[in-house]
Protein backbone atom coordinates (compact mmCIF):
# COMPACT_ATOMS: atom_id res chain seq x y z
CA UNK A 1 0.00 0.00 0.00
CA UNK A 2 1.34 3.40 -0.87
CA UNK A 3 2.10 6.31 1.49
CA UNK A 4 -1.49 8.40 1.90
CA UNK A 5 -0.93 11.95 1.34
CA UNK A 6 -0.79 13.02 4.69
CA UNK A 7 1.79 10.32 5.18
CA UNK A 8 3.84 11.72 2.04
CA UNK A 9 3.56 15.20 3.68
CA UNK A 10 4.57 14.03 7.23
CA UNK A 11 7.62 12.69 5.55
CA UNK A 12 8.53 16.16 3.60
CA UNK A 13 8.54 17.73 6.86
CA UNK A 14 10.68 15.45 8.78
CA UNK A 15 13.32 15.70 5.81
CA UNK A 16 12.97 19.59 5.34
CA UNK A 17 13.55 19.51 9.38
CA UNK A 18 16.93 17.33 8.87
CA UNK A 19 17.63 19.26 6.33
CA UNK A 20 17.27 22.56 8.02
CA UNK A 21 19.40 21.48 11.28
CA UNK A 22 22.30 19.37 10.06
CA UNK A 23 22.13 20.00 6.36
CA UNK A 24 26.08 18.63 6.48
CA UNK A 25 24.65 15.12 7.49
CA UNK A 26 21.71 15.78 5.49
CA UNK A 27 23.19 15.95 1.85
CA UNK A 28 26.13 13.01 3.32
CA UNK A 29 23.19 10.78 3.78
CA UNK A 30 21.84 11.48 0.36
CA UNK A 31 25.19 9.82 -1.09
CA UNK A 32 24.82 7.00 1.02
CA UNK A 33 22.61 4.87 -0.82
CA UNK A 34 21.88 1.08 -2.09
CA UNK A 35 23.94 2.04 -5.60
CA UNK A 36 27.13 2.66 -3.42
CA UNK A 37 26.25 -0.35 -1.23
CA UNK A 38 26.51 -2.70 -3.72
CA UNK A 39 29.17 -1.37 -5.71
CA UNK A 40 31.22 -1.66 -2.65
CA UNK A 41 30.23 -5.46 -2.36
CA UNK A 42 30.91 -5.98 -5.69
CA UNK A 43 34.62 -4.54 -5.49
CA UNK A 44 35.12 -6.81 -1.82
CA UNK A 45 33.52 -9.88 -3.45
CA UNK A 46 36.54 -9.17 -7.01
CA UNK A 47 39.17 -8.89 -3.87
CA UNK A 48 38.04 -11.47 -2.40
CA UNK A 49 38.05 -13.82 -5.69
CA UNK A 50 41.42 -12.84 -6.71
CA UNK A 51 42.80 -14.15 -3.07
CA UNK A 52 40.86 -17.16 -3.61
CA UNK A 53 42.81 -17.57 -6.79
CA UNK A 54 45.90 -17.09 -4.58
CA UNK A 55 45.10 -19.79 -2.32
CA UNK A 56 44.18 -21.91 -4.72
CA UNK A 57 47.59 -21.27 -6.57
CA UNK A 58 49.68 -21.50 -3.45
CA UNK A 59 47.58 -24.55 -2.83
CA UNK A 60 49.04 -26.30 -5.51
CA UNK A 61 52.43 -25.05 -5.34
CA UNK A 62 52.78 -26.36 -1.98
CA UNK A 63 51.14 -29.84 -2.39
CA UNK A 64 48.62 -29.00 0.17
CA UNK A 65 45.25 -29.67 -1.33
CA UNK A 66 43.06 -28.57 1.87
CA UNK A 67 44.54 -24.32 0.84
CA UNK A 68 43.22 -25.24 -3.04
CA UNK A 69 39.66 -26.53 -1.86
CA UNK A 70 39.56 -23.83 0.47
CA UNK A 71 40.81 -21.22 -2.47
CA UNK A 72 37.95 -22.53 -4.52
CA UNK A 73 35.92 -22.46 -2.31
CA UNK A 74 36.23 -18.37 -1.33
CA UNK A 75 36.28 -18.45 -5.55
CA UNK A 76 32.75 -19.38 -5.58
CA UNK A 77 31.42 -17.95 -2.67
CA UNK A 78 32.71 -14.47 -4.01
CA UNK A 79 31.34 -15.37 -7.43
CA UNK A 80 28.30 -15.67 -5.87
CA UNK A 81 28.61 -12.48 -3.56
CA UNK A 82 29.32 -10.51 -6.51
CA UNK A 83 27.13 -11.88 -9.01
CA UNK A 84 23.86 -11.19 -7.29
CA UNK A 85 24.66 -8.28 -5.54
CA UNK A 86 25.26 -7.16 -9.53
CA UNK A 87 21.86 -8.23 -9.94
CA UNK A 88 19.79 -6.37 -7.05
CA UNK A 89 22.11 -2.87 -8.50
CA UNK A 90 19.14 -0.60 -8.63
CA UNK A 91 19.15 0.40 -12.26
CA UNK A 92 18.17 4.25 -14.00
CA UNK A 93 14.99 5.22 -14.66
CA UNK A 94 12.27 5.94 -12.37
CA UNK A 95 9.61 4.19 -10.10
CA UNK A 96 6.75 5.59 -12.03
CA UNK A 97 5.94 7.56 -8.78
CA UNK A 98 4.83 11.11 -9.48
CA UNK A 99 7.07 13.27 -7.36
CA UNK A 100 5.74 15.83 -5.46
CA UNK A 101 5.74 19.42 -6.31
CA UNK A 102 6.92 20.90 -2.82
CA UNK A 103 9.81 18.78 -3.06
CA UNK A 104 13.18 20.87 -4.12
CA UNK A 105 15.00 18.57 -6.97
CA UNK A 106 17.87 18.20 -4.83
CA UNK A 107 16.35 16.07 -2.29
CA UNK A 108 13.66 14.38 -4.66
CA UNK A 109 16.30 11.66 -4.43
CA UNK A 110 15.95 11.04 -1.50
CA UNK A 111 12.40 10.76 -1.67
CA UNK A 112 12.42 8.58 -4.99
CA UNK A 113 14.31 6.00 -3.25
CA UNK A 114 12.40 5.24 -0.58
CA UNK A 115 9.26 5.43 -3.03
CA UNK A 116 10.89 2.68 -4.96
CA UNK A 117 11.54 0.48 -1.82
CA UNK A 118 8.25 0.98 -0.93
CA UNK A 119 6.66 0.10 -4.09
CA UNK A 120 9.41 -2.90 -4.19
CA UNK A 121 8.51 -4.18 -0.96
CA UNK A 122 4.50 -4.15 -1.87
CA UNK A 123 5.13 -5.77 -5.19
CA UNK A 124 7.05 -8.54 -3.35
CA UNK A 125 4.31 -9.07 -0.51
CA UNK A 126 1.80 -9.03 -3.31
CA UNK A 127 3.62 -11.55 -6.10
CA UNK A 128 4.26 -13.66 -2.96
Amino acid sequence: MPLSEHEQRLLEQMERALYAEDPKFATALEGTGLRTYTRRRVYQAVAGFVVGVGLLMGGMVAQLIWVSVVGFLVMLGCALLAVTGWRRAPRGGGSGTARSASVPPRRAGVMDRIEQRWQRRRDEQQGS
